[in-house]
């Protein structure tokens, strides 16, 4: 099974009563968890590589590895997005390293300036049969190069920083963008919230109204899951007042609503540092990274099952492959898709 877009997923998620996954990888034991989980729940997925992951881990190395998930899961529907991607540049080099669907993120812009730099993006994007996730709206926290607004500021403001359904309508038109992440009161970071989130689902249906068929996009969407913040306070972390989504209102969002993809980072990470310190503490002797390292991929293939159950995408591999294969196998230009002229020998 090859690399696909997020298409063939996404056609079927918004009247389906799905989501897809969107989990961002950063090494080996990662991508091995998630797409192991994926394999198990039969669920398609979408790997997610951050600017922060590529400076970290070298885009190389992290190629290869989704290569190899793909080989030892023929499968499974994957696609490889750019997570937050800032500027063009950073888009076409993405684009030119195989990606299949890329991210660019102007919300921090003036509105036509976002509008402009979108729209640059999807030219670049679509010639190569690459597909396009724009944002629109503020976030609040921070994760990785994301930085959004302090979270008392946004709690204390949220009406005014949410996605506005008539200005996604003109940014839609005018961009041509296959998705939309939209901010509907979710927050990056592990420390979200200050007390009890609640989505703006009134927000989601009307824009819903005004961008009929558009895929929207969850951001800040892990959950922080106390047991391993337990974890981690238990043995040596410090960690107060950690509060995420609650996962009935992702999976409230995803089963009755537009929304097509999830984002779930911090909740991979909070696992993986719970069981590393878990080992550590109780195990002090310890020093062969594969004792500490596979207890947290395998508290991170668990994870990742709930997820896709609490999106409902368990289960859905085969009707997106034969989704994909009724669209004709769209593929890329890297893999020998639509033709740019550009076309990179693999």
């Amino acid at each position: 099974m090859p690399l696909m877009t997020s298409k063939p997923m996404f056609d079927l998620a918004y009247d389906g009563g799905f989501a897809i996954g969107a989990f961002n990888v950063n090494n080996m034991e990662l991508a091995q968890a998630i797409v192991d989980a994926c394999a198990k729940e039969k669920s398609p997925c979408i790997l997610q590589i951050s600017k922060g992951a590529r400076q970290y881990a070298n885009i190389r190395f992290l190629r290869h590895i989704i290569d190899a998930a793909v080989e030892e899961y023929p499968d499974i529907p994957i696609a490889i997005h750019c997570d937050h991607g800032d500027t063009i540049d950073l888009i076409k080099t993405c684009i030119s390293d195989g990606y299949t669907s890329v991210m660019i993120d102007g919300s921090h812009h003036p509105y036509e300036e976002n509008v402009s730099l979108t729209r640059q993006t999807v030219d670049a994007a679509h010639a190569a049969g690459v597909v396009v996730e724009a944002e629109l709206g503020m976030l609040g926290g921070i994760e990785e190069d994301v930085v959004g607004l302090d979270p008392a500021e946004y709690e204390k403001n949220v009406e005014k920083f949410l996605t506005d359904p008539q200005q996604a309508a003109d940014f839609s038109k005018r961009t041509g963008i296959d998705s939309l992440a939209v901010a509907i009161g979710t927050s990056h970071g592990a420390y979200k919230f200050k007390h009890e989130a609640k989505l703006a689902f009134n927000r989601i249906e009307q824009i819903m109204k005004t961008c009929p068929g558009l895929p929207l996009v969850m951001h800040g969407s892990s959950s922080v899951p106390q047991e391993f913040i337990d974890l981690v306070n238990r043995y040596g972390g410090n960690m107060p007042n950690a509060k995420g989504v609650p996962e009935d209102q992702i999976a409230m969002a995803a089963r009755k609503y537009g929304v097509c993809k999830v984002n779930i980072d911090t909740d991979l990470r909070l696992a993986m540092t719970a069981k590393i310190r878990e080992v550590f503490f109780t195990k002090p002797a310890e020093f062969d990274p594969r004792k500490y390292l596979g207890p947290a991929r395998e508290a991170i293939t668990s994870m990742v099952q709930r997820k896709l159950h609490m999106l409902n995408s368990a289960g859905k591999t085969e009707a997106v492959i034969a989704h994909w294969k009724k669209l004709g196998c769209p593929l890329p230009a890297y893999y020998g898709g639509k033709k740019t002229g550009k076309k990179k020998a693999r």
